[in-house]
């Protein structure tokens, strides 16, 4: 039995710290953690155990903003009663959040979810058009947005909106020395909802009960202690207190339950490097603020790793780094390794989905540097399932759709019932629509939804670029395929089709995608053909053809 095996047998014996037990969840007996807390609010209470320690640092420009537990907890307080006395905020109504990562998004959510509210966390890079669809979609009471996003609204959306930079600071000093919400939350109301794109195009509000984020904790500290106990490098190190990095937005799990969720349940001061990512202001923020961990996508650490000075800096704080939201090349996995050494026994890649809260399956330390193609083992609570078309298992080692079970499956696609029918199969199995296999209990991806893109963390569906494609006037035709990319992942391309006799420049085709959807939407990569695209003999574009061609002429935007 491996180092890692001995240690998980530990923490999750009975009468351990993460003990498991069985019970109902949704209709449907499941594993859960016995110790878990049993809502956001409990967390939030948890804060109190570190009063004086910070918890949110924000780099705003040339300034911080730094906030402890305890000053956190006085303003969620504030926001809470603003929320319900102002804008009749109460249990199972929405507050849609429309704003870059700051301290405002953070005190926002907190105080929607402890009162038994819902916090809708929007797309800070859609346009007017997709931030109208989830506003009509979660139909909010109040929507908090910053300046910039605001702005992109052109009429009205026939809902409050509080703007973070002029009305916030005035709306919480309205209600100084408020107490939190006291009303009861069952684990099984919705707390969250996050909106992730759909094979159709359109945005689906993925919803998160307080019990799924709950169970999310439990399975993020584990992780967490498994790793130390594993690590036969820890006692070695100077002891520090946990200061997490995040590059990561709040309305994606990676930012709001792995960061600030888990941050306010464990005491961990989170660093927030605000703007677009710049490696030389995050590389000063590590030194500063003694950074020991930071979960990133292949888009940022490559910025990171390639920066000229990054050996300029002292980085041996770190205690784990992780990596995820897109394809991770294993040659960028072999430079975290040579950039924190003492990471090696604690560095992971994993695989997860918005519907199933943030964690699926793990790959960690040895067993990661041993084989670092797989995505890892499930989890605990975590059942993986590998299924044929027709729903039934396949033997080991052949591949077939992803299926999770277990306390952190969704809820249900907000008010979408038809969308929640397809993905939730009877059991409460989550048919995540991904291919992979199944080999000697670890995971292994073959492709994410087939045709989904993964490009820099965020999830591109080609059907809605190909909509907007063929909606222009010159265009018969168009499909879209990712390839891949050493800084993204993976980089958008399009093949179009002209009608005869036309031909619009890449530039332009680019500004017709950008006007309708976010611009990591937009092709990066354009292919123009005169033939027409191939099928199949049921009409359906053969991209696997698209993909492999030899003969393929770029225009690079």
């Amino acid at each position: 039995m491996s180092r890692l095996a001995e240690v998980e047998a530990q923490l999750l014996a009975p009468g351990a710290p993460f003990e498991l037990t069985e019970e109902e969840v949704l209709g449907e007996r499941v594993q859960v953690f016995a110790n878990r807390a049993r809502s956001l609010r409990d967390v939030l209470f948890r804060g109190r155990e570190f009063t004086d320690a910070e918890y949110l640092v924000f780099r705003d420009g040339d300034r911080d903003r730094r906030y402890t537990f305890g000053d956190h907890e006085k303003l969620v307080a504030s926001a809470a009663a603003a929320l319900s006395d102002r804008f009749g905020v109460g249990p199972g109504d929405r507050v849609a959040i429309l704003a870059a990562n700051c301290p405002e998004w953070i005190i926002s959510f907190w105080a929607t979810v402890s009162l038994g509210a819902i916090c809708a966390g929007l797309n800070g890079w859609w346009t007017e058009d997709e931030i109208r669809h989830a506003v009509e979609n979660s139909k909010p009471k109040l929507l908090i947005a910053d300046r910039k996003r605001a702005a992109r609204v052109t009429s009205d959306l026939d809902v409050p909106i509080l703007i973070v930079e002029d009305d916030f600071e005035a709306l919480l000093a309205s209600y100084p020395g408020a107490d939190l919400p006291t009303q009861p939350i069952a684990e099984s109301d919705p707390g969250i909802i996050l909106y992730t794109s759909g094979t159709t195009g359109r945005a689906k509000g993925v919803v998160h009960t307080h019990g799924n984020v709950t169970n999310m904790l439990m399975v993020s500290f584990f992780h967490g202690a498994r790793l130390m106990m594993a690590d036969p490098k820890q006692a070695e190190l100077p002891q520090l207190a946990n200061s997490i990095l995040v590059t990561s937005p709040l309305f994606h799990v990676s930012g709001l339950h792995c960061a600030a969720v888990t941050a306010m349940a464990g005491g961990a001061k989170t660093v927030w490097p605000m703007g677009r990512f710049d490696a030389k202001t995050t590389l000063e923020l590590m030194e500063r603020e003694k950074v020991t961990g930071w979960g990133f996508t292949a888009t940022v650490f490559h910025r990171l790793v390639n920066h000229p000075k990054v050996h300029d800096y002292d980085l041996s704080s770190f205690r784990s780094v992780g990596g995820g939201g897109s394809p991770i090349p294993a040659p960028l996995i072999e430079k975290a390794h040579a950039l924190f050494p003492q990471c090696s026994h604690t560095m992971a890649v994993g695989y997860g989905l918005t519907e199933g809260t943030a964690l699926g399956t793990l790959n960690v330390g040895e067993e990661l540097t041993d084989d670092p193609s797989s995505v890892g083992r499930p989890v605990p609570t975590v059942e993986v399932e590998i299924r044929d078309e027709l729903g039934r298992s396949v033997a080991e080692g052949e591949e077939g759709e992803i299926h999770l079970r277990g306390p952190l499956v969704m809820r249900e696609y907000w008010e979408d019932p038809e969308a929640t029918k397809a993905a939730i199969k009877p059991g409460r199995w989550l048919n995540t629509g991904d291919v992979g296999r199944l080999q000697g209990g670890k995971l292994y991806i073959a492709s994410r939804k087939r045709d989904l893109i993964l490009r820099g963390g965020e999830n591109v569906y080609p059907f809605e670029i190909e909509q907007r494609l063929e909606a222009h006037p010159t265009i018969v035709e168009a499909a879209v395929i990712g390839v891949d990319h050493e800084e993204f992942g993976q980089e958008v391309k399009a093949v179009v089709v002209f009608e005869k006799g036309q031909e619009i420049a890449a530039e332009a085709l680019g500004r017709w995608v950008a006007d309708a959807l976010a611009y990591y939407k937009v092709p990066s990569l354009w292919e123009t053909r005169k033939l027409p695209l191939p099928r199949n003999a049921i009409g359906k574009v053969l991209k696997s053809a698209l993909r492999d061609a030899q003969d393929s002429m770029f225009i690079e935007e």
